[in-house]
């Protein structure tokens, strides 16, 4: 179950990563799957995952220095 939270979060990540940088969602998805912030998510101890899609989205912006 936690898997398909995450993989759901993870594309709505992506779409809105795509959404903010107007590109396409294979290039926000190679960005996100490539990021210390999908690290983090994809990793429960850090507590990521519980946070709101805006806000990961903010932190991944950042890590991009977009």
């Amino acid at each position: 179950m936690r898997d398909q939270v995450l993989w759901r979060k993870t594309g709505r990540i992506a779409a809105l990563l795509a959404d903010r940088l107007d590109i396409d969602a294979d290039r926000a998805l190679d960005l996100l799957y490539n990021s210390h912030t999908f690290v983090l998510l994809t990793n429960p101890d850090s507590g990521l995952q519980l946070q709101s899609d805006a806000y990961i989205l903010n932190d991944l912006l950042r890590e991009l220095d977009v």
